[in-house]
């Protein structure tokens, strides 16, 4: 699974852990990536989603109907 929110279009951030040394060391900064399933009742089903934690209160605040139009409307399949 490819850590991308799927609302948000948060990805990876990439960058170097510096030891006590100072040796740099490539890293990845991974977004805490959540499947969450919603009931849509406009289509009488439940989706999955794969959303950040900043997708998920997203979804809280607009709600599921708008949050799976502009999913769709990045092009992504719900």
């Amino acid at each position: 699974m490819s850590a991308h929110c799927q609302l948000t279009g948060r990805k990876p951030g990439f960058g170097r852990t510096i030891s006590h040394s100072h040796r740099r060391t490539p890293r990845r900064f991974d977004p805490n990536i959540q499947r969450k399933r919603y009931w849509l009742p406009s289509e009488g089903r439940h989706v999955r989603l794969r959303l950040s934690a900043k997708g998920v209160k997203s979804v809280d605040l607009i709600g599921i109907e708008a949050a799976v139009a502009r999913v769709r409307a990045r092009g992504e399949k719900v």
